[in-house]
């Protein structure tokens, strides 16, 4: 009675909430009629097993309202009813669809992801309003050929299911800008994809594509190309016409070489991380001219040829885990060059601690070498009987020509007063104390604070970050995996120019807040903790963020916002 009362006073929660005894199954009045007035209805993350016939007949019913005998306000005139135009049914328990969504023809998105889905009805066919649907993360086997006659469809979100082939027809949805196809068993593409000349994103990443066909090029609208973890071993010479293609993916498939690329004037980014490509020579690179992420990790490269410096724009070169035994030093006059990845390469002329410290001072080595290639680097004086025990763990060579600050690998509890000592007038921008036992920060690496710009304290037992670590303003790259933290402070929001950091290999159970107020950041490496969730809110405010690994943490879905975030490739699995 009570509740009665409050719904005819006006309660705005009355009708909102589920009734008694229909847990999970009912839709709320409240909810329908605002729907009425809104032509939007979210019912999504209510355990539905199916969906209300009342839903479907949304359009079509009287409201409840109009049998009862109550006086209506303006806002209250069911008879000014607009008709569904959105309709989400997300995570629910949903094994299958109603043919009675034909009873919805005004309904221009439609989202039933992260359900039970085995099939959808013909009955979609009749939708010709629809411009967005969303059906991923269900466990779809065929897609109905009716589908094909959504002519104004815009974005159809297929992926996480178990398609193992595509209706012919695909052709027929001629106002497609995106498409994604990824995580589920195909072997092969309609060539009647040449016909969506519309599409700006198209991914088919994580499937089983033994070839991509030629008629793909006709997709002069394609800026975004996507087909990560396939079963590639050439691309059609044709890709290289896409005019308008600025994202290329081609990782985890068995490439053995590249394409080159005579007419991707426009292409910003190409990923062929782990495939078997052998060589990189001038004929890939030399019309990449927009060119500013290069990412060849975990392949066979045995060089990388002088004419790479045509590609004044590159801003990421990931070369990890390759044959490369030695470096153009002109790699060095990229000017925009922020990210260089050698390791795992059998490199000679460079030393080790160098390739540690840091993309910038590496690249001012390089520099410093392209008039002296044929001398062989300084080396460190040999350790004598008359050298003094404090000289002969200070490494002044490193400090006053590397600009790098070295004590690692000592398995040493504190860092040494004289290692800060040695620096005196001779600035350094990096500091390497990785590899040791150090259970807090030095508290002396705020001297460093106007020069420092690359800090490594990786494989230690810290468990907190210090103030005097956040005092380092020009502090650019940051690595701390292979710790016991669990959180950041707050102070860390004053590292206005932090754009790497490497948090992998730690103890945090949640994201670190105050790495979304870094704006400047660029790559997030965190993988390998327990991290049990992400604000994709926040990460979109990050408009620098590249790359986010959450690889090995404890995440039970990725957040499907983080498809908004164009510019960010997110890892996210388990091992």
């Amino acid at each position: 009675m009570a509740a009665a009362r409050r719904a005819r006073a006006g309660d705005p929660r009355a009708g909102f909430r589920r009734p008694e005894g229909e847990p999970g199954s009912a839709v709320p009045q409240g909810l329908i009629r605002a729907a009425r007035k809104s032509g939007q209805l979210n019912l999504s993350g209510r355990s539905l097993s199916e969906v209300p016939q009342r839903v479907w007949r949304i359009n079509l019913d009287t409201p409840e309202e109009a049998h009862q005998n109550l006086s209506f306000g303006a806002a209250d005139r069911w008879w000014e009813q607009v008709d569904l135009t959105k309709l989400i049914l997300a995570s629910n328990k949903l094994q299958c669809l109603s043919e009675d969504v034909k009873l919805l023809p005004s309904l221009t998105v439609l989202d039933v992801h992260d359900n039970q889905l085995t099939s959808l009805p013909s009955a979609l066919g009749h939708l010709e309003n629809l411009q967005k649907l969303d059906v991923s993360h269900n466990k779809l086997k065929t897609i109905p050929e009716e589908l094909m006659q959504l002519t104004h469809l815009k974005s159809l979100l297929l992926h996480h299911n178990e398609l193992s082939h595509l209706p012919d027809g695909f052709g027929q949805l001629v106002n497609l800008e995106e498409l994604d196809l990824s995580n589920n068993h195909l072997t092969d593409i309609p060539r009647s994809f040449a016909l969506l000349i519309n599409l700006v994103r198209l991914s088919v990443a994580y499937n089983q594509l033994r070839n991509l066909p030629a008629d793909i090029s006709a997709m002069k609208s394609l800026r975004q190309l996507d087909c990560t973890k396939n079963c590639l071993e050439t691309v059609p010479s044709e890709l290289a016409s896409m005019a308008s293609l600025e994202q290329l993916y081609l990782r985890k498939n068995k490439l053995c070489y590249l394409p080159e690329f005579p007419s991707c004037k426009l292409l910003k980014e190409l990923h062929a991380g782990e495939n078997q490509i052998e060589i990189l020579n001038a004929e890939n690179l030399k019309h990449l001219n927009s060119l500013s992420v290069l990412e060849l990790r975990d392949n066979k490269i045995k060089s990388v040829p002088d004419e790479i410096t045509v590609l004044q724009k590159l801003e990421r070169l990931d070369l990890a885990n390759n044959d490369i035994s030695r470096l153009p030093y002109t790699l060095g006059n990229l000017p925009q060059l922020k990210f260089l990845a050698l390791e795992g390469n059998p490199l000679r002329a460079i030393r080790r601690d160098l390739l540690q410290k840091g993309t910038q001072e590496l690249l001012k080595y390089l520099r410093s070498k392209i008039q002296d290639d044929v001398t062989s680097p300084n080396e460190e004086p040999a350790v004598t009987a008359m050298t003094l025990p404090s000289e002969s763990r200070i490494n002044m060579h490193a400090i006053t020509s590397l600009k790098l600050l070295e004590y690692s690998e000592k398995q040493a509890a504190v860092i040494p007063d004289e290692m800060f000592d040695a620096v005196r007038s001779n600035p350094v921008t990096a500091v390497n104390f990785s590899k040791n036992q150090l259970n807090e920060i030095p508290a002396r690496i705020v001297e460093l604070k106007d020069w420092v710009c690359d800090v490594n304290l990786g494989f230690n037992k810290l468990s907190s970050i210090s103030l005097e670590l956040c005092m380092l303003h020009k502090l650019t790259h940051l690595d701390i995996r292979n710790n016991f933290l669990t959180s950041l402070p707050e102070e860390m929001e004053t590292l206005t120019r932090l754009q790497i950091i490497n948090l992998s290999f730690n103890r945090f159970k949640v994201f670190p807040s105050v790495l979304y107020r870094v704006l400047a950041l660029e790559t997030i490496l965190l993988s390998n903790n327990q991290v049990g969730s992400i604000d994709p809110l926040q990460l979109q405010k990050m408009d620098k963020l590249g790359t986010l690994d959450l690889q090995n943490n404890d995440l039970l879905q990725v957040p499907p916002e983080l498809g908004n975030c164009e510019t960010l490739r997110c890892t996210c699995r388990r091992a």
